[in-house]
């Protein structure tokens, strides 16, 4: 058996529900290997079916998503032909809603999300969809080796052309701050703590609920209706949506608003290897 792989073929952004932490924000790098005899072209298979075929399938099916543990004892879910609505209760007793098209969802059997289980969905996927010669199939995921803080959040953007409008999808991210010019690992380590397994939302996206230990977050997009309930104290709240380049300024300023005579210049990861940069003072 001849074997083939491309490493870091697509990286997925999305969100999780997780029996402790709640709604997680994730970038996951994904690697693939592929076995079988040589076709015809003395290949496995065509890089460029790979790069274009395979990686559409993953990202179709995960990227941009909420990935939902099916067997966890605290989900309840409601779905038809064309909606979902769901409610997820932690060990802890904390409760998050979702209600949006089922585009915006992936149920995987397990009772808490991994690497090693979504590779195995996607192993499984993948497998009815390749060429006859090709007889085994092994993905990687793994989050960045992020050398420095991070934080994973989640959000949504009403506005956006793409799946970035639904409504819990989101990012492993870094940051980096200067402070007067020079790199300050005390004020990184200070907003990365802040936005630690958060959802950033928008206050204008806020609908009103009786229950004042909750955010109720709802929108309409293109792509149909989305809401999403959390506990307060997981969500943080801007007056913008929430793009990086938002994200970026509003750090810069906020430090800025502290220290007025300083400058600030920040560079706010969104996932892997993207982002934006802000300065303010």
């Amino acid at each position: 058996m001849e074997r083939l792989f491309v490493d870091q073929l697509t990286v997925l952004d999305f969100s999780y529900l997780h029996p402790e932490r709640g709604l997680l924000g994730e970038s996951w790098l994904a690697n693939i290997e592929l076995g079988g005899r040589l076709d015809e072209q003395g290949m496995v298979l065509d890089f460029g079916r790979i790069k274009k075929q395979v990686k559409q399938l993953i990202d179709r099916e995960f990227d941009h998503k909420l990935l939902i543990p099916a067997d966890h004892p605290g989900l309840a879910l409601k779905q038809t032909a064309q909606r979902h609505h769901l409610s997820f209760t932690t060990r802890a007793g904390e409760i998050i809603e979702h209600a949006a098209p089922n585009d915006a969802i992936q149920l995987v059997d397990t009772d808490q999300i991994s690497p090693e289980v979504v590779a195995k969905a996607i192993e499984q996927r993948l497998r009815a969809r390749l060429p006859a010669n090709v007889n085994s199939v092994q993905i990687d995921l793994k989050p960045e080796d992020i050398q420095g803080v991070h934080y994973q959040y989640s959000h949504g953007l009403k506005h956006h052309r793409g799946n970035c409008q639904r409504i819990a999808h989101g990012h492993r991210s870094t940051l980096r701050i200067e402070r007067n010019g020079r790199r300050d690992p005390a004020l990184e380590r200070q907003w990365a703590e802040r936005w630690r397994d958060i959802y950033i939302g928008n206050r204008e996206d806020l609908r009103s609920r009786e229950e004042a230990d909750c955010r109720h977050f709802a929108y309409t997009s293109k792509q149909g209706a989305f809401s999403l309930t959390l506990p307060s104290a997981r969500c943080v709240l801007i007056d913008t949506d929430s793009t990086v380049e938002n994200l970026a300024r509003h750090i810069a300023m906020s430090l800025h608003a502290d220290h007025p005579d300083e400058r600030f210049e920040v560079r706010a990861f969104e996932g892997v290897r993207k982002g934006a940069l802000a300065s303010a003072g």
